[in-house]
Order: structure tokens, then C-alpha cells, then sequence
């Protein structure tokens, strides 16, 4: 996406927000209307076509947080859940509803992923049917080059170059993880995809989250130390502009998404 980029205010807040997705105690005033788009032009698999998402962030003491809020007409929480046909379970395709943030980490950012450029970014990944039950978002990285990585997605970027991207979470365990039954005993008609084995530690813990559908809206807030002291994640600053954007996923975890253009994150309002 191209355009000018939009102007997110970090400002102080009174009170730490509690994480539960009920955006009851964020002030009135300051939200943000960020335009998301379809990634891809034209794309017949994207769901959730051109919205709006209100977008509010703030500073309390060391963390960072951020409230967001956008329109879905159904909630999908479920994640491939196995499903019972003839004599076994069988891995459904349904996907969740996602959101994710990215924030330049290091190199030549640039707001479109297939770009001819080399850089790195921090991803924060809430997803309502994994990691939504641990109050946790992901926290990973994303790696975008025209330099040869082995084993990552190849896509055709400007003037027939091929672009790399790795994605990887970042070191620690998620404490959610595939649910894998015994695929031919009888345990009911549905079991879920995904099991919640323990609490998530390490880095790709750094991010806590918490979403909330009602009326046909979700609700998330999210919330991380400015500086995790962790390799694999972006310091965030006290003052100045750190850039970033924005992406929303309806039952979809692949390419199928709207996308924000960038968004300038102006930590000079939380003096």
C-alpha cells in the first residue's frame, strides 16, 4: 500500500488498561481510523475486503499498549478442529480470526513485504483460536530479502526479483500446540485443534493479549515492556517516531488479509 503514512499518537495513560479485551478504560478520545485493505488486489479468498479499524496506544510506566477495534460479522475462534468422518477423525481447514502489528526491527524497512529491499521486522500475532486462550499474542520476526534463504516463502518482487521471507517465532515455548487424538476412537463429533498445554514462556511470550467479540465487533488490547531486553525483539522508544502497520485476518492465516499502510507511532505525546 502506498500513501502517506498515518499518524498513531502514543500518549501517557493515567491507568495500566487491564488485558481482557473490554476497552472500557481507555480514554474517550485519541482513537485512531485506520483504513485496511485487501494485501492482495482482487483477491476472491479475502474476506474481510476494505474496513475500518479504530486503533488507540498508550504509555504506562515501562510497557506499551494497544487497543484496537474492527468489525467481523461472525466470530471464528476454532483452528482446524478434527472432525469425525465415517470411521476417524479428520483435520478440518477452518481457520480463526488473527490481528497482527509489525514494527520496524533493522535494515531498509519499507512498507510493502515484496519489495527489493533487506529487512526485519517484529511481528505480534493475536490469534482468536490459539493464542487468545493463553492471554498471549505470538511474539516472532519476519525477515524480507532478495538474498537466497534457504527454506523460506518465494515471492515475484519488482522487476521479476525473488523475494524471501522467513517467518519464525521467537525463542520460547507458545503453550499452545497442535492437539493430535487418537485419530480412530470415537470421542465425539468434534475435537478441538489445538490444546493449551502451559502457561507460554520466553521471548515469544513478551506480548500479552486478550480479544473480545460482541455486536459483531472484536475488541483486543496488547501490551509489552519498551525494552524486552531480548535480541529477537524492537526497543521500543520514549520519544520520537518508530513506524509500523497493521494487518486483519477473517478465518484466514495465509496471504488473504487486509493490510494498513504505514503507520507512524508517535511516542512524543506520552511526555
Amino acid at each position: 500500500m502506498t500513501g502517506e503514512a498515518l499518524r498513531v499518537p502514543v500518549t501517557a495513560l493515567a491507568e495500566a488498561p487491564g488485558i481482557d479485551g473490554d476497552l472500557g478504560d481507555w480514554p474517550a478520545e485519541g482513537w485512531v481510523a485506520v483504513p485496511v485493505r485487501p494485501a492482495v488486489e482482487e483477491d476472491p479468498d479475502n474476506r474481510l475486503g476494505e474496513i475500518t479499524v479504530e486503533l488507540r496506544a498508550g504509555l504506562h510506566g515501562d510497557r506499551f499498549y494497544l487497543a484496537a477495534r474492527w468489525p467481523d460479522g461472525r466470530v471464528d475462534d476454532l483452528y482446524k478442529p478434527w472432525e469425525w468422518r465415517g470411521n476417524r477423525y479428520r483435520r478440518g481447514k477452518r481457520a480463526d480470526d488473527m490481528f497482527a502489528v509489525r514494527f520496524d526491527l533493522e535494515g531498509d524497512y519499507v512498507s510493502c513485504m515484496i519489495a527489493d529491499a533487506d529487512y526485519k521486522v517484529d511481528v505480534w500475532l493475536w490469534s482468536a483460536g490459539r493464542s487468545d486462550p493463553t492471554g498471549y499474542a505470538d511474539d516472532m520476526w519476519q525477515l524480507i530479502t532478495t538474498r537466497y534463504i534457504e527454506n523460506a516463502a518465494e515471492y515475484t518482487g519488482p522487476g521479476d526479483k525473488t523475494v524471501y521471507i522467513r517467518k519464525r517465532r521467537d525463542e520460547g515455548t507458545t503453550g499452545h500446540d497442535v492437539n493430535k487424538p487418537d485419530r480412530k476412537t470415537f470421542q465425539g463429533e468434534r475435537l478441538p485443534g489445538v490444546v493449551w498445554e502451559a502457561t507460554p514462556e520466553g521471548s515469544v511470550a513478551d506480548v500479552a493479549a486478550k480479544g473480545r467479540w460482541h455486536d459483531g465487533h472484536w475488541s483486543l488490547e496488547m501490551s509489552r515492556a519498551l525494552d524486552t531486553g531480548h535480541d529477537d525483539d524492537v526497543v521500543l522508544p520514549r520519544d520520537g517516531i518508530h513506524v509500523g502497520a497493521i494487518a486483519v485476518f477473517d478465518r484466514e492465516d495465509g496471504e488473504d488479509k487486509s493490510v494498513s499502510g504505514d503507520l507512524h507511532f508517535d511516542f512524543g505525546g506520552s511526555r
